[in-house]
């Protein structure tokens, strides 16, 4: 049977309805995925003391300072916050890291690589200044509206063998202007240790930051009692703490830093969190444990939660501990002793070229776990950077085992 004209049409009409609306549907499905609006963060004054808040909820900080993407697994271990060190990674794509943490319900303290006064940058050259100022203003614009943002960190431990204050005059200009691009997330910039001038410089020079933040390891036990000696009542974050640094440890005779073992690492994080920083509640309004990950400085273990090749040490059990409350089901071994020639690091331990000597490990696992070794020795390292500026890795010695 023949279609009139006016059936003719009316099909055609519902055919190209059909054709119009699979377009849309294959274009709705090949577009890129709507990013939520940011989310406001913002420092309030309670009775109780200071509050950071999230989106207008109270926000408590499980935080770790992290340079790669290892997010997930930090996220199952119950962080939710990372810090980093600039917005200009040659290894780590930001926007990737941004994406990644807010797909795992991780937010994100952005840092901005303000050059130091120990690279050469000075601070009395008002063009470099002006530069390295307009510089950031590219950053602040692409990443403000993500929403697992959540502070600004302007430059990594300036005070670091610093002598020109007017470093923190162009952290305020920094400061001001992310203020005025972006109201939604507030700055700091980090101090390395604790020192009543530098904060006085800070507290003077920038008062547009909204809380300060502090790095401090072995000195962190004693951070409590030098605020309240100093009289400092503001906000602040701690974003850098863990092991002992190798400058507050005991040396050897020939004036090498001794290193803790993992275990006694992970009795560090365990009292940290739970006594300085757990005392600081009211005016501490985060905390970032460093550093998940790993990396060279003075030993290729003395700072990294996590090995070279990725496995956890126990110091992630005790933050895993330390945010959730209970212990993860599977623990990383213990480290009971080690031993060379029957003595241990701070006994100074030297040798005899030629002979042959016994190193012993005694360790266990708390799950009865079977354990694989990989021995490896090493020159000491002949390092002089200071503020965690890059080491070269040691290579192994070969042919001594």
């Amino acid at each position: 049977m023949l279609l009139s004209n006016i059936e003719i049409k009316t099909e055609i009409k519902c055919l190209l309805s059909i054709a119009i609306i699979c377009l849309a549907l294959i274009a709705c499905s090949q577009s890129p995925k709507q990013m939520p609006p940011p989310i406001k963060v913002q420092v309030i004054e309670t009775a109780a003391g200071y509050q950071l808040m999230r989106g207008g909820e109270p926000y408590s900080i499980r935080g770790a300072g992290m340079a790669t993407k290892d997010i997930k697994a930090f996220a199952a271990h119950g962080g939710n916050s990372i810090r980093n060190w600039t917005t200009s990674s040659e290894h780590v794509d930001i926007q990737e890291l941004l994406d990644e943490a807010h797909a795992n319900g991780v937010t994100v303290a952005l840092g901005l690589p303000m050059q130091a006064e120990r690279w050469g940058f000075d601070y009395n050259d008002n063009d470099a200044v002006a530069a390295q100022l307009d510089s950031f203003r590219k950053d602040i614009v692409k990443f403000r509206d993500h929403p697992a943002l959540l502070a600004w960190i302007i430059g990594n431990e300036l005070n670091h063998s610093y002598t020109n204050p007017k470093v923190y005059d162009a952290v305020e200009s920094v400061s001001r202007m992310i203020h005025e691009l972006d109201p939604n997330h507030p700055t700091t910039t980090t101090l390395s240790g604790f020192h009543e001038d530098v904060l006085h410089e800070v507290i003077t020079r920038a008062p547009s930051l909204d809380f300060v933040s502090f790095q401090v390891y072995g000195a962190l036990f004693d951070l409590p009692e030098k605020i309240a000696a100093f009289g400092y009542t503001g906000p602040f974050m701690v974003t850098e703490w863990g092991a002992i640094g190798y400058w507050e440890m005991e040396q050897t005779s020939w004036g090498a830093p001794v290193e803790m073992t993992s275990s006694e690492k992970a009795g560090v994080f365990l009292r940290g969190y739970q006594e300085p920083l757990a005392a600081l509640d009211g005016q501490l309004i985060g905390s970032y444990v460093f550093f998940w990950g790993q990396k060279q400085e003075r030993t290729p273990t003395w700072f990294g939660l996590l090995t070279e090749t990725g496995e956890e040490t126990e110091a992630v059990d005790v933050m895993h501990y330390n945010w959730n409350g209970s212990w993860p089901a599977n623990r990383s071994p213990r480290v009971n002793s080690l031993l060379l020639n029957g003595k241990s690091a701070p006994q100074s331990v030297s040798l005899s070229a030629g002979a042959t000597y016994k190193a012993t490990l005694d360790l266990s696992d708390p799950e009865g776990d079977p354990l694989s070794y990989r021995w490896e020795v090493k020159r000491e390292s002949n390092a002089t950077q200071v503020g965690g500026d890059f080491e070269n890795a040691i290579s192994n010695l070969d042919g001594v085992l």
